[in-house]
């Protein structure tokens, strides 16, 4: 099977080092395979994507040196995450509309998972129309297990840790369509993954967890299944990872400075990097 990588960033900010690298990362498993490197846009974020962003990711990438494939922007297959939740998923009871608000869930959760709170289940066997405007989907793991009891027990394979037994009650019954119609990530990245071939996935360990719930929708939904590797995070000089959020020092800023994007690629490869650059 030929091997199918891809790099998946979100036009919310500028890319930096860490998105770099995990981007030389995917490109070079996949070229060193004679493989596939795909560029996807994750833009189903309306509030916070800026559509100018992609045009600079690319610019990003060609002074990297990468080669990719491009293939269509989540903004534009609204229409397949529908489909999928209404035609499979809603079969069966296997989601379920929920009214919940995040402060109500944060006062009746009782444990937390990598998302935060996990959802108690308020809404799972309520009374609530269908088609009642504001309200988010979400999966319904325990009825998901009754109606497929073959998924109880799944696996999934990473390259660095090994087999992993999916355990999709780390994050209880997820949101996968939000109040505003839109896909979560959750759902979206597994049908995106499903439908562009994608065959290893890789990404930070930082998303290591995220991977046990994808596994089961991959399951529940009848979805081929990739491989992982979750590879290392770049760190600043407080030892967290780079981020959007904390303002890390972008690519586009080190490239319009003049700097070797090329050098700078092959020193990632090398992870020859000083802490905090």
């Amino acid at each position: 099977m030929q091997t199918v990588t891809r790099f998946a960033p979100s036009p919310n900010g500028h890319l930096h080092l860490g998105h770099a690298y995990s981007a030389i990362f995917a490109h070079d498993i996949a070229k060193s395979a004679s493989g596939r490197f795909l560029l996807r846009i994750e833009d189903i974020d309306r509030e916070r994507s800026r559509p100018e962003l992609s045009d600079e990711f690319r610019r990003d990438l060609e002074w990297l040196g990468l080669e990719w494939d491009e293939v269509p922007a989540q903004s534009t297959r609204f229409a397949s995450y529908n489909r999928f939740l209404t035609e499979v998923l809603r079969e069966g009871g296997r989601i379920y509309p929920c009214r919940c608000t995040r402060t109500e869930i944060a006062a009746a959760a009782k444990k937390s998972g990598p998302d935060g709170p996990i959802y108690p289940g308020t809404c799972r066997n309520a009374d609530i129309d269908p088609l009642e405007e504001n309200v988010t989907w979400r999966i319904n793991v325990e009825r998901s297990r009754q109606l497929q009891p073959e998924i109880v027990d799944l696996s999934w394979t990473d390259e660095v840790e090994g087999e992993q037994i999916a355990d999709p009650d780390l994050f209880g019954d997820v949101v996968l369509m939000r109040k505003d119609g839109s896909p979560s990530y959750h759902l979206a990245v597994t049908l995106d993954d499903a439908v562009d071939g994608v065959t290893l996935i890789t990404r930070g360990k930082d998303l290591f967890p995220a991977s046990h719930i994808h596994r089961f929708l991959q399951a529940v939904g009848g979805l081929p299944v990739p491989r992982w590797h979750h590879h290392e995070l770049l760190l600043d000089e407080t030892g967290k990872k780079l981020a959007k959020s904390r303002n890390s020092p972008s690519l586009a800023d080190r490239r319009l400075s003049g700097e070797n994007g090329l050098m700078l690629a092959e020193q990632l490869r090398l992870q020859q990097l000083p802490v905090g650059t």
